[in-house]
């Protein structure tokens, strides 16, 4: 899957092609090493979470749930061993691995596209009808466009592979995961026994992460085993996006000015900000405390139910406002682009200078057009709208 097309027009090639590396701690005799430092969780990278979601504490790392997101891996793996042990605080609780994972989440949604081993409670498959679509533990699926060919005993709806038998553990005991990772295959041994195969995934080589969904849970002895590459291709592989920083938590409107009236018609949902439906709402945009000068800002944002989207998706750029007639003119492109309402659209928005350029679905829409009337600096806002405005994954990369 390649880079967004203006990344590779106006970044150097040598920082995207450079992954971000941290420190890895010392293999030890079978070749496994530490996936965490022992003291904290450096060499991790939140993505839609605050900063309390995940943390180090008595020799595990803990995630409390909220809000849904993940964390990922600063390195990119290709062919690996990881082993970790895992266990929820209460029935059928609920996390995941990611395996070769995107540095960014989904349009519209919390997680990255890439394949999840499913870290799920016992009591799920008693509550949930499991065994119609997904199991209690132990399924190994695609999400949001990656792709597999399920192997064994596959679900009913031919996307996923479950486990062979149910060898989990219940909440509050532990439960030990190898998951082998090489050539696009995917192994995942439950507490001693190999249980799930997924074949033929896409991405292949990517990132790691740790989910965040809805309860507490606990990871230990997380360490892998790095195996020798086979040559993972540029389409194989999953997109980096390196350098982007999350400019929301998921829990509320810090790094946003938010005074009492924004207040009352913004609110923070998870992975989305959103301003209730009504006239009242029209005018109360949400702005950045920060100023940025030249950046490329990635955010989603959801088509009104009238199809008609605000200009370059509600987002205004270093606190110019959408309505003069020059900035009209030249955003009237964008006008043209058809959205099918009530739908997620991603844009991301490179601004050097007084130039502008728009990759709205993966599709270039603006190139490098000049935008009268900016200023160096300025703070970012969010528009709201009569019919109500959500937005999702607003992530910032300064240049």
């Amino acid at each position: 899957m390649k880079q967004p097309r203006f990344l590779l027009a106006l970044l150097p090639l040598a920082l995207l092609a450079a992954p971000l590396r941290a420190q890895s701690p010392a293999a030890d005799a079978d070749g496994f090493a530490p996936l965490f430092n022992g003291k904290d969780l450096s060499g991790w990278v939140p993505c839609n979470v605050a900063e309390d979601t995940f943390r180090w504490e008595n020799g595990m790392v803990i995630t409390t749930g909220q809000p849904t997101g993940f964390m990922r891996t600063g390195k990119v793996y290709e062919n690996f061993i990881i082993e970790l042990e895992w266990r929820h605080l209460k029935e059928a609780g609920n996390s995941g691995l990611f395996i070769w994972g995107e540095g960014l989440p989904a349009p519209g949604v919390p997680y990255a596209r890439g394949i999840e081993v499913q870290i799920l409670d016992l009591g799920y498959e008693k509550n949930k009808g499991a065994n119609e679509w997904f199991t209690s533990h132990g399924d190994i699926f695609p999400i949001w466009g990656a792709t597999m060919t399920p192997t064994g005993r596959v679900a009913k709806t031919g996307k996923r592979s479950f486990p062979t038998e149910n060898r989990v553990k219940p909440s509050p005991e532990w439960n030990h995961y190898r998951v082998e990772c090489k050539d696009g295959e995917i192994k995942l041994s439950v507490n001693g026994k190999e249980v799930t195969v997924g074949k033929d995934c896409y991405p292949r080589k990517g990132y790691i992460c740790l989910e965040s969904e809805g309860s507490e849970a606990h990871f230990r002895n997380v360490r892998i085993k790095e195996l020798p590459s086979s040559g993972a291709k540029p389409e194989q592989s999953a997109r980096l996006y390196e350098g982007f920083k999350q400019l929301f938590d998921g829990k509320g409107l810090g790094g946003w000015k938010a005074e009492d009236e924004v207040k009352a018609v913004w609110s923070a949902n998870g992975a989305t900000f959103k301003a209730k439906a009504g006239e009242a709402s029209v005018g109360k945009t949400l702005w950045t405390e920060r100023e940025f000068g030249n950046f490329t800002l990635c955010v989603d944002s959801k088509t009104p139910k009238s199809g008609t989207p605000l200009p370059l998706g509600g987002v205004l750029l270093r606190g110019l406002t959408s309505e003069s007639p020059e900035l009209k003119a030249v955003l009237q492109p964008l006008s043209q682009v058809e959205l099918k309402p009530g739908a997620w659209n991603r844009y991301f928005i490179t601004l050097l200078g007084d130039r502008l350029t728009v990759e709205l679905n993966e599709k270039t829409v603006l190139d490098n057009i000049v935008v009268p009337g900016l200023a160096a600096k300025g703070s970012l806002g969010l528009q709201a709208g009569a019919e109500g405005s959500e937005y999702g994954n607003v992530f910032l990369k300064e240049l």
